[in-house]
This record gives C-alpha cells, sequence and structure tokens, in this order.
C-alpha cells in the first residue's frame, strides 16, 4: 500500500484541509518567525452555512476545494477548526494582499454558489471575517484567534454583509 498524505492523520478526512491540530502548530510556528522577521501575517475565518437538510455528501469538500484554489500560494494553510468553521492562514501578506485574497475567495464562492444554484436551487451563504497583525511580544496569539472569532460572530447577524477585515496593530 502507497502512503497518501490527503489521507494522513493532519487532513480532515470530509474535507481534505488541514486538521486543527496540525494548523495550529504551524500558526504559531509562524506567529514566532514573523516575530523575529517583523513580518505581516492574517487569520481568516470562513463559516459556511450547509443546511443539514442538504443531502450532498461531498458538498463541503467541494465547496473548500474552491477556497483553497483561490489562496495560491503554498505556503498559506486552510484547516477546519470544528463541524462549521475553517481557518485560514496568511503569511508574509500586508493588507492589499490580504484584500485581494479576500476578494479572490469571494468570486470563487460566488461562481461556485451560481453554479450550485442552477442544479439545486440553494446556495450556500457565509462569513469571512480576517484579522491582519504584526505579531510582538506584547501582542497574545490567542487575541488574534479571539478577534477574528468575534468578528465572525458579529458578522451573523447582518445579512448584507458576510466579509469583515480588522487589523490589530
Amino acid at each position: 500500500m502507497i502512503y497518501s498524505f490527503s489521507n494522513s492523520g493532519f487532513r480532515d478526512p470530509e474535507t481534505g484541509v488541514y486538521n486543527q491540530t496540525y494548523f495550529m502548530e504551524v500558526f504559531n510556528r509562524e506567529w514566532h518567525r514573523h516575530m523575529r522577521e517583523r513580518q505581516t501575517l492574517a487569520l481568516l475565518y470562513l463559516c459556511p452555512h450547509v443546511h443539514e437538510t442538504v443531502k450532498q455528501p461531498h458538498l463541503l469538500e467541494l465547496f473548500m476545494k474552491q477556497v483553497q484554489e483561490a489562496i495560491l500560494r503554498t505556503t498559506d494553510l486552510v484547516a477546519r477548526l470544528n463541524q462549521d468553521n475553517f481557518a485560514l492562514g496568511l503569511f508574509n501578506i500586508d493588507r492589499e494582499g490580504t484584500e485581494i485574497v479576500i476578494a479572490r475567495i469571494e468570486q470563487k464562492i460566488t461562481d461556485f454558489n451560481q453554479d450550485y444554484q442552477r442544479k439545486h436551487n440553494n446556495r450556500i451563504d457565509y462569513e469571512l471575517a480576517a484579522c491582519l497583525c504584526q505579531p510582538e511580544d506584547d501582542l497574545n496569539i490567542e487575541n488574534l484567534f479571539e478577534d477574528v472569532r468575534s468578528l465572525t460572530h458579529t458578522l451573523e447577524g447582518q445579512r448584507e454583509h458576510h466579509t469583515a477585515m480588522h487589523c490589530l496593530n
């Protein structure tokens, strides 16, 4: 049997993206590297809403494949944090670059939804929140995760806005 990285322990079996444990290890390592090299990074949370009545087993996998295609850089990470949330780590990126990636993700989701609606008369709504920062000694990594989580929850109540970005420093 040939070993497959796509089926290994650091991948989410349903979507094929990295799992939370692997993401946290890499993000923590990158956080400290960015602190030393005085580079900025971004943490994004993506919360797609797939209704439980939808009976398409690979829908979330197909959806996340589109998101991965939008990122383009192999150094950036996409991971499943839990049943409903995904995290994206964008490394050595500035505000303009983060906005470009967000626009590409939104376009891929729009294209995906148009195709999906033609076939199933349904769409996947989502929230996408981003926090950009330059890691520093007095900035706690947990604060970054809390800020992006809080921004995501703020978006949940807003029908017309599904994307927001915040800079910590």
